[in-house]
């Protein structure tokens, strides 16, 4: 393959040759194949006028890729999307431009992805009740993933627009999903929450999660903001992708350490979960921080392009 061979892969079709199980998955070998986040480059986040461009650089043996994505708060505003960019895969050994990715689509089945590949391991077998706090398109793709991964009783959405809210719940009643929204203090009896908001301050008292219950934050990726507070976490098996990421990057973490509220070296590695070193503590609440990272975004990249380099000439630019 030569540049002028590059595949162009949409939105439409990122979802359409990839499922979120098929990412589950991916992830999930990935780890098991012996994979460290730790060795993974660090992402660049730069501060920019109207907002935050960052660059997420991650190679392996057959890809090297890089994710250069924007987030513009006022977007919304305009008519436009909040979290746009691209992704560039390349071939590992030749750096012969393999693919561009539509970056936003790609994200928004990477994260639910990643979220579930932590979920299998660390909810409970039975989900009679997740709370979703949030009602975009993680919101919505963390209700698919989740659902990919375990059988869900019902939801209950939480989000500041109640009119949104009430749409999102009546979205996943119209698919089949028994739904109704509701308010923070739902997550009582909740043995899944999920937290996929723009939240800078705690979403709910972390003292009403039950202790056998799993907790998945994903909306913040700043030291100073965070979706869940020190209560949950000092109790909780806290769970990241890499210890040092969450130490840089992750406010629902470095905020309880800084306090000294969590010792960091009670903190779990996702990879050591998924290789067995370390076991699921089921008498605390299990509480997974995803920052996402660079290597995540490449092993569903590279999963995407294998599903759709059969097709020859497809998407040629």
């Amino acid at each position: 393959m030569t540049a002028s061979d590059m595949l162009w892969i949409p939105a439409s079709e990122v979802f359409e040759r990839v499922t979120v199980l098929d990412a589950v998955r991916a992830i999930q070998r990935h780890l098991r194949g012996g994979a460290d986040p730790a060795d993974d480059f660090e992402r660049s986040v730069l501060p920019v006028s109207h907002g935050q461009v960052l660059i997420m650089p991650s190679d392996s043996a057959e890809f090297f890729g890089v994710k250069v994505a924007s987030v513009a708060p006022a977007n919304p505003e305009r008519g436009r999307e909040r979290i746009q960019g691209v992704y560039l895969l390349m071939d590992a050994e030749t750096l012969t431009p393999s693919a561009l990715i539509d970056g936003a689509a790609l994200t928004t089945l990477r994260t639910p992805a990643v979220s579930a590949a932590a979920a299998d391991l660390l909810a409970p077998a039975e989900v009679e009740h997740m709370v979703v706090f949030g009602s975009g398109p993680q919101a919505d793709g963390h209700v698919a993933a989740m659902k990919a991964v375990r059988s869900i009783g019902r939801v209950t959405i939480v989000a500041r627009n109640a009119e949104r809210a009430s749409s999102f719940a009546a979205k996943l009643r119209a698919e089949g999903t028994e739904a109704g929204t509701g308010t923070s203090s739902d997550v009582r009896d909740a043995q899944l929450i999920v937290c996929a908001t723009t939240a800078r301050d705690p979403l709910f008292d972390g003292e009403l999660v039950p202790s056998d219950s799993c907790t998945i934050a994903v909306g913040s990726h700043e030291p100073a903001a965070r979706e869940l507070d020190s209560a949950l976490l000092s109790r909780a098996q806290v769970v990241v992708e890499d210890i040092a990421t969450a130490l840089r990057e992750a406010g629902d973490v470095m905020i309880p350490v800084s306090a000294g509220d969590v010792d960091p070296a009670s903190i779990v590695p996702l990879r050591d979960i998924v290789l067995g070193v370390r076991e699921v503590d089921p008498r605390r609440p299990r509480v997974f921080k995803s920052t996402g990272m660079a290597w995540e975004d490449l092993v569903v990249a590279a999963e995407l392009f294998r599903a759709v380099r059969p097709r020859d000439g497809a998407g040629a630019v």
